[in-house]
């Protein structure tokens, strides 16, 4: 188990060590107060002129050059290899919202892995960042203004229910699961309020909906939804 090493009272970026679009990275970054690095993602972070504040992870990629030019208190080795690098960093902050860049690349078992993390640490507000989506997972209650007609998906990770308003097609009623009813490719209508009664959802939408969705998210988390 990490400990805790970082408390941040504004947006915290976890940079991975896959693809990442560089006009995403710099969105991310201006959302996000500090930056943490989970293992090889320290190379991208210092190649694209950022400085992690901390890096995290068994550190079987980072390189011995991002290695020597990081502060040796910034570094800290996690041996244990029953999680992914992305949930010790996960784990080890603490903020009212994290924004993770680089883990949902082109490998699918990567962005699976991801999303398993999300599913099993509710407690943290985070948004993965892809080339072409952004998921979380859906806290209790959502409240969000994407413009009619936007896609807005929802993948369940095991039995979910829930109720929804503004959506083509509403989830009140369905029994979702991940090998049966699922609620992709949903169509937003109008004024989104998704409330989840119990269960993990994945929620996906279009990427040029982060910064919207971010402040969504925080404000959902400062009045304790």
């Amino acid at each position: 188990m990490s400990p805790q090493l970082l408390h941040s009272p504004a947006a915290i970026a976890i940079i991975g060590g896959g693809f990442i679009n560089p006009n995403h990275l710099a969105r991310v970054c201006r959302l996000a107060a500090e930056v943490v690095a989970a293992d090889g993602g320290a190379d991208l972070a210092l190649a694209a002129g950022l400085m992690p504040r901390l890096v995290i992870g068994d550190f079987d990629s980072i390189s011995d050059r991002a290695r020597a030019t990081l502060p040796p208190d910034r570094l800290h080795h996690v041996t244990e290899q029953d999680s992914t690098d992305f949930e010790k960093c996960l784990r080890a902050v603490a903020a009212p919202l994290i924004l993770g860049v680089g883990f949902m690349g082109a490998r699918i078992d990567h962005a699976l892995a991801a999303m398993n993390v999300l599913a099993r640490h509710p407690d943290r507000r985070c948004i993965l960042v892809g080339e072409a989506d952004i998921c979380f997972l859906c806290p209790p209650e959502l409240c969000l203004a994407p413009p009619p007609g936007s896609r807005l998906s929802l993948f369940p990770l095991g039995p979910v229910q829930g109720e929804s308003e503004g959506l083509r097609w509403p989830i009140g009623g369905i029994d979702f699961a991940p090998d049966g009813r699922i609620g992709t490719s949903n169509e937003v209508t109008g004024p989104v309020r998704i409330r989840i009664g119990s269960g993990a959802m994945i929620a996906i939408l279009p990427e040029a909906e982060l910064e919207a969705t971010a402040e969504a998210v925080m404000a959902g988390a400062a009045a304790g939804g």
